[in-house]
């Protein structure tokens, strides 16, 4: 698994409220900041208010390896209650992708709430692009497929977290309840990476 291969890793967890608002929570490029030890939060930019293919936003991050730092991120994908994407850094060589899918209970998203509520998938891809990971690679390139999949595990630590709280703003309750789950990720012995931090899903691209 290298960084050039743009591996990913998902989590997923099911929601009994109407697509809507489940929408308008993952379009919020704040609300991953509720639960993230490393996204701060993020700012539309060039006028942008809302998502749109284009738009481009400005996400801030801290890491106890690296410091803080800002990234630019670039809207790929807006499909109403279906699938919001972003990638960061360059579109074409991106740092990071992170994608939002949503689907209903009949299998139809966009198409109010369905028997079975929102099932919300959350997908993270690191590279191809280079990043503050590729630094990390570059000292120490025989540890490069460790040092990946520690960042796939970062990541869906923090996607957990993020897909709960979105579940308990959509439900209106003060906690989720600990229904994510994941898959497409490497065998899981901790998912915290060094310092014990867990990734921000907002335009972090370390």
């Amino acid at each position: 698994m290298k960084l050039s291969d743009a591996p990913t890793t998902e989590v997923s967890v099911t929601i009994d409220a109407p697509v809507a608002r489940v929408w308008e929570l993952v379009t919020d490029l704040n609300v991953p900041a509720g639960t993230s030890p490393e996204f701060s939060g993020a700012d539309w930019l060039d006028g942008a208010s809302a998502p749109a293919v284009g738009a481009r936003f400005i996400g801030r991050n801290a890491h106890a390896a690296l410091g803080q730092w800002e990234t630019a991120s670039t809207v790929t994908v807006v499909d109403p209650e279906r699938e919001f994407r972003y990638a960061v850094g360059d579109v074409d060589e991106p740092m990071a992708v992170w994608t939002y899918r949503l689907e209903s209970g009949d299998g139809e998203g966009g198409e109010g709430q369905g028997d079975g509520g929102v099932t919300l998938t959350q997908i993270a891809q690191i590279g191809p692009g280079r990043s503050g990971l590729s630094f990390a690679i570059d000292r120490m390139p025989e540890k490069e497929e460790r040092i990946v999949e520690r960042r796939l595990l970062e990541h869906a630590a923090s996607m957990r977290a993020n897909l709960e709280h979105i579940k308990a703003l959509a439900e209106g309750a003060a906690g989720g309840t600990g229904s994510a789950t994941e898959s497409g990720k490497p065998d899981e012995r901790d998912d915290r990476g060094a310092n014990g931090q867990a990734s921000g899903s907002a335009g972090g691209a370390w």
